[in-house]
């Protein structure tokens, strides 16, 4: 029987065909997207950080705190309002010398805050709002941090994507071989049912590859907000990330120690603490208020000023200066705790910098061409048949591991950089311009 009519010759013909349809397909398709479609829905990760900056719900909401806090400054330096009484009434006669008639009282009430007081109070209200500022930044510094990681995520899962896809595609193709060879008798059968589990191994591995790609995509929209939309792409590299300079471990503590906003807030914590326990006790002192009233009667009309005194004789205020002194304690062991897990924090990112740098750098130093280059003398091995197929999956397989640790080591490199400038609250040191492209697979 001529070998073109065998079943095993016609599958390779009948595959390049499907394939070119298929590529005419998605040619098409390409072409029938209107272009401001495409570019509507695809965005950098610059355009995301403004995006997540400006249309994010709790970042708003922090705004508003501070908003709330700056308020505060101007209730507490506000002077105190008048009080106004007003009384009215009839006189009767008792005696026949009186004079029936109407009466009327005004008394005015100025109460006067000790010297002090009010600049206690807008120390403290100042305080509290520049904590409130610290926070805000804090926050939006980890929401920055989080749109980044969510971004370079996304194209990590994008590329792992296409390598399964690659491996599935390859895999399609040996077993393909493998059952022309099969069916004429040049191989033995267990080597097309060892084609068929590494078919089967790769479709599943791209079918997992996508499954996180669609949450990845979703804890990106989680981060940026709901004015990103559901179906979106992703224009950047991670090259720039990659790229970006660090500081050696001593010039980068101090670096965190002077700008990191969550060691800000706890500091204003403490200066508000003071102020409030200052005030408590200023607060111990007898208070002043100036009266003056006048009283009409249909016989005499009489004005007096005095002042009244509140003297605290009974209530020493111990509970709230207590309280005050309990918080700024608190606030104090706060400063301390942050400070300290701030230096592990540092050492913990600069560490894990180092240790996936060091990765990354093996593998593109020698690793991931060596076990290229295995794989091609193990093909041409099998293809001359020097070797078995089982020598040539082998090295297939040794040959993807190495590549998907390397897509892993690029993406973990970049989340320890994000991490440290997270800590340095630097949220625009990793931008990536909007006219890279996203990284190419090693083959």
């Amino acid at each position: 029987m001529p070998s073109s009519s065998h079943p095993g010759n016609a599958r390779p013909g009948g595959q390049r065909h499907l394939a070119r349809g298929a590529l005419l397909l998605a040619t098409l398709g390409v072409l029938l997207v209107p272009p401001a479609f495409a570019a509507e829905n695809e965005f950098t990760l610059d355009e995301l950080l403004q995006m997540a900056s400006e249309g994010n719900r709790e970042v708003l909401a922090a705004r508003d705190q501070v908003a709330a806090a700056q308020s505060a400054i101007r209730t507490a330096g506000a002077f105190p309002n008048p009080e106004v009484e007003y009384l009215s009434g009839k006189s009767r006669l008792r005696q026949a010398s009186g004079v029936p008639g109407d009466l009327r009282t005004v008394t005015i009430t100025q109460p006067l805050p000790l010297p002090g007081q009010l600049g206690l109070r807008q120390e403290a209200a100042s305080a509290y709002a520049a904590a409130a500022g610290a926070g805000l930044a804090s926050f939006e510094a980890d929401t920055a941090a989080r749109v980044k990681r969510g971004f370079y995520d996304v194209l990590r899962r994008d590329a792992e994507i296409r390598a399964a896809n690659e491996d599935a595609s390859l895999s399609e193709q040996i077993r393909s071989r493998i059952e022309l060879r099969v069916s004429t008798g040049e191989a033995p059968r267990y080597e097309l049912i060892k084609a068929d589990t590494e078919l089967l191994t790769a479709r599943k591995t791209a079918a997992s590859a996508e499954l996180r790609a669609q949450q990845a995509r979703a804890l990106l929209r989680q981060s940026v907000g709901d004015t990103l939309p559901p179906s979106f792409r992703l224009r950047g590299d991670v090259e720039r990330v990659l790229a970006t300079p660090l500081p050696e471990l001593d010039q980068l503590r101090a670096e965190v120690f002077a700008r990191n906003p969550e060691i800000a807030r706890a500091r204003a914590e403490v200066q508000r603490a003071e102020r409030q326990l200052s005030l408590e006790r200023s607060l111990r002192l007898p208070t002043l208020a100036v009266r003056a009233s006048e009283e009409q009667d249909p016989e005499l009309r009489s004005s007096r000023v005095g002042v009244v005194m509140s003297i605290p004789l009974w209530d020493q205020r111990s509970g709230p200066v207590g309280e005050a002194a309990a918080q700024l304690a608190r606030a104090r062991n706060q400063l301390a705790a942050q400070e300290f897990t701030l230096a592990q924090s540092v050492e913990t990112a600069y560490r894990q910098y180092e240790i996936a740098k060091a990765q990354l750098g093996a593998l593109e130093a020698g690793i991931i061409r060596q076990a290229e280059a295995a794989q091609r003398i193990a093909e041409a091995a099998y293809r001359a048949g020097e070797r078995g197929i089982l020598e040539y999956l082998d090295a297939q397989r040794v040959y993807r591991a190495v590549r998907n640790e390397r897509i892993a080591a690029r993406y973990e490199l970049a989340a320890a950089v994000i991490e440290i400038e997270r800590l340095r609250a630097n949220r625009a040191a990793v931008a990536a311009p909007a006219n890279e492209q996203l990284p190419e697979i090693p083959r």
